[in-house]
């Protein structure tokens, strides 16, 4: 049987915030943007006290705690320390799938120190982070990656838990739909129209009825709710595309003032691309309209784009198909349709738009 274990460290960038500022410390605190279309991207755990969490509207933030202190991101130190945990991971093992900069899946089953216990690792793991790195992380053992995602929530901060073979089913059956993986705030919504409130009560329906309430995720809410999960470990993974958005301090519909927008984006995909030797064929356009409303347009190519022009004109094409009139709030654009592309697990990017809620 397998050995998984999932870390999760504790409020990611604003416990660095806290940990080299000494001011900040024991405040309520939120990394992002404070201006009026501003975003949470992290929050401290004082600040997470008055109900301020990360995505939220840093004006309904300030709203519920007016002492909040705001600080913009430095990811430059974010990545210096996510690199430093990385390390610590692959002590142990090869077997590491990073899903952010700040948490990631191992698979310890055969592992560098010959340790029998996953739990003895995930413990001398979460001491090395705290020693090396002056930061608290959370981990969550069990034999799959779902039940050890849902087991390294359990007990933040600093906390450790694990589900064990004879205890999942039940353990399971007790969790709150909303836990589960996939299931979102409208799915769960759904769910509890169907009268699915827990585990036990999704554990009821069959395969083909999840399946035809809620599409090809049926099968894994099926399978999740007997305590099933077969996904590896995946210290490899495919990159299909590559983005970038911005949001506007102000509405607007003038191309004039769209089209330098245009430029800052394109320009980010297409040194993102170069650096890591992305290929692609079709470039995508995304607007985000003044009343939240989202459009795609998207134009594919018979080669890989990789230059600058041919990037930013497709986009520039694109732009001047779309209806300006509701006006604009943000612009993205991207390249998918890649050949293959391995990335390893030391290969981790985070893209947070700051100045964006939805």
């Amino acid at each position: 049987m397998r050995k998984i274990i999932h870390i999760d460290m504790d409020a990611f960038f604003a416990s660095i915030e806290q940990r080299d500022h000494p001011e900040y410390r024991g405040k309520p605190l939120a990394v992002g943007y404070a201006g009026p279309r501003g975003v949470v991207a992290a929050a401290s755990y004082e600040a997470r006290v008055f109900g301020v969490h990360s995505a939220m509207a840093s004006k309904i933030a300030l709203r519920k705690c007016p002492e909040l202190i705001f600080v913009m991101p430095r990811f430059d130190v974010y990545k210096s320390v996510s690199g430093q945990i990385m390390e610590i991971f692959h002590e142990y093992t090869d077997l590491v799938e990073p899903l952010s900069m700040d948490e990631a899946f191992l698979d310890v089953t055969e592992n560098h120190m010959n340790i029998a216990s996953a739990t003895q690792i995930a413990q001398e793991i979460k001491e090395k982070i705290t020693s090396r790195v002056g930061l608290t992380a959370s981990a969550g053992v069990s034999f799959n990656k779902f039940l050890a995602k849902i087991a390294s929530d359990y007990n933040k901060p600093n906390g450790l838990f694990v589900v064990r073979p004879k205890d999942a089913e039940q353990f399971v059956e007790k969790l709150q739909i909303e836990k589960f993986f996939g299931v979102g705030k409208v799915t769960a919504e759904r769910m509890h129209q169907l009268g699915i409130k827990t585990g036990a009560d999704l554990k009821q329906w069959s395969e083909e009825g999840l399946v035809a309430n809620f599409g090809k995720v049926g099968h894994i809410y099926y399978q999740n709710a007997r305590a099933i999960d077969n996904r590896q470990v995946e210290w490899q993974r495919i990159r299909k595309s590559v983005s970038s958005e911005n949001t506007f301090e102000h509405d607007t519909d003038s191309l004039e003032e769209l089209l330098p927008e245009l430029d800052k984006v394109a320009r980010d995909v297409i040194n993102y691309i170069s650096r890591k030797d992305f290929k692609g064929r079709t470039v995508t356009l995304k607007i985000k309209y003044a009343d939240f409303r989202i459009i795609t347009r998207s134009k594919t190519f018979p080669n890989f784009i990789s230059d600058y022009e041919t990037f930013r004109n497709a986009g520039k094409e694109l732009l001047e198909l779309v209806d300006l009139s509701p006006k604009v709030r943000l612009i993205g654009m991207g390249i998918k349709n890649s050949e293959v592309e391995t990335v390893s697990s030391e290969d981790t990017q985070l893209v947070i738009n700051f100045k964006e809620v939805e």
